[in-house]
């Protein structure tokens, strides 16, 4: 199978430091012949890589504002995280007007999406059948560590589409109404925090075919956007969405945007969802209802393509969130709570395949011998998990060891100790000599009589 991924490397940067493979959850990445290797089929695209590594040697392949001139109409949809970039006194309003001074010709605020999720989450928690804890399909990051590390509970994600895809779905459809064009003439363009939703646009999980055209990092039109805000308001779109979508962006903003969930869990961090994904595989969150799980610590706020500090960033976010909620209370405007099936992508979600990344053999049985000599040279290892060898850990080595894509002697401990027996035995070979020359065997094969 071929695979897109947002996450590059540049191998002439690497200096094979070792940083990247011990901070990637799904150990998907080695150091080999001096530069880091990327296993595409364990590959998820969280960006872990990108924020430990010191040398820049890992990056997010994103679109570009060239890219939208394909399409003759175009539409932004700005994560609800892009508020967060922007000091709180600078408007939605103010951020909305200066995508379309960009060039956009629309903008949707995903964060509409996100309420129309909620709702929709919520409907779906109140059903008796479901598997639970139920797990949040927002985080494309998340589905794909479920799908790679945690096949087994691909059952437990709730089976709707994310906030982006509903926004673009939506967004597409009514222009597409009210302009008269087709829909394949309009552009629907992500503005991510995330290089994660830039690979669910290019290769999608639960549909056949993403309803966003692309993905622009924060951080490639962060600097053009803060230049293009407009001073003045006057013509500017209205802010079209409430307290409940805008909070997505921080963690425990869709937990509070669905309400009424009496046992959620909110974890964030792609390690510490890992850790709980793993307890919940072991049966130890079975009265859990719902897990809100997003794979940057603080939220979609610390996605690797921001471009503020992720604690400011959630100060900012904070601080904004009081004041549209008092601007909606002053209003009367409630988060929306009405939506269609096809909206939701419940029409047409796919179930997720499991993706075989840690498949030893395709016989059953040479698999099973492979397991027995996975065990047997993880023994032989020292259990130190240095990263020296340019796997991650000493069972990862092991694994690479039986596939045949290292060796033993690539531990250092292991080769030392190698080339200690070697400078042994040549230390003995080193005193023998041969028998014509050995004066010390010269009594050898006489009698006692020296006969």
């Amino acid at each position: 199978m071929e695979y897109f991924h947002s996450v590059r490397l540049y191998p002439e940067r690497c200096k094979a430091c070792v940083n990247c493979i011990k901070h990637c959850p799904t150990e998907a990445i080695r150091i080999r012949g001096g530069v880091a290797k990327i296993t595409e089929s364990r590959c998820i695209d969280c960006g872990e890589c990108i924020r430990h590594c010191p040398n820049r040697a890992k990056t997010a392949i994103t679109d570009t504002l060239e890219d939208i001139r394909q399409f003759q109409y175009n539409i932004a949809l700005p994560a609800p995280s892009l508020y967060a970039q922007f000091d709180p006194d600078v408007p939605v309003e103010a951020i909305l007007a200066g995508l379309l001074n960009l060039g956009f010709d629309d903008v949707y605020e995903v964060a509409e999406g996100a309420e129309i999720v909620s709702a929709a989450v919520k409907d779906y928690l109140r059903r008796p059948d479901i598997r639970r804890p139920a797990i949040s399909s927002a985080c494309p990051a998340v589905i794909r560590l479920v799908q790679v590390k945690f096949p087994e509970l691909i059952g437990h994600i709730i089976p709707v589409a994310a906030p982006v895809e509903v926004a673009a779905r939506i967004a597409r459809a009514e222009r597409s109404a009210q302009l008269g064009l087709a829909p394949e003439n309009i552009g629907t363009w992500f503005i991510t925090p995330c290089p994660a939703k830039m690979t669910a646009v290019r290769q999608p999980l639960g549909m056949e075919k993403s309803h966003v055209s692309g993905a622009i990092g924060i951080s490639k039109i962060y600097p053009e956007l803060l230049k293009n805000l407009p001073k003045v308001l006057q013509n500017a779109p209205p802010r079209r969405a409430t307290w409940a979508g805008v909070g997505w962006a921080i963690s425990g903003g869709e937990v509070a945007a669905v309400g009424e969930v009496p046992l959620p869990i909110m974890v964030d961090g792609i390690h510490a969802v890992s850790q709980m994904l793993e307890q919940v595989s072991l049966g130890k969150l079975h009265n859990v209802d719902y897990i809100e799980a997003q794979a940057c610590a603080g939220g979609c706020i610390g996605g690797p393509l921001t471009v503020e500090n992720r604690f400011a960033a959630e100060y900012a976010m904070r601080q904004r969130l009081r004041r549209i909620a008092d601007e909606d209370r002053s209003r009367g405007v409630r988060p929306r709570a009405k939506y269609r099936e096809e909206d939701v992508g419940l029409a047409e979600r796919r179930a997720i395949e499991p993706r075989p990344v840690l498949r030893l053999d395709e016989d059953i049985l040479r698999a099973m011998d492979k397991v027995e000599l996975m065990e047997e040279t993880l023994r032989r290892l020292p259990g130190l998990d240095c990263g020296a060898c340019g796997s991650p850990n000493c069972k990862a080595l092991a694994e690479d060891i039986v596939q045949g894509s290292a060796s033993e002697t690539d531990c250092m401990f292991k080769l030392r100790e190698r080339v200690r027996d070697l400078a042994h035995e040549m230390f003995d070979l080193a005193q023998k000599l041969p028998p014509s020359l050995n004066k010390a065997a010269e009594g050898e094969g006489k009698d006692p009589d020296g006969k």
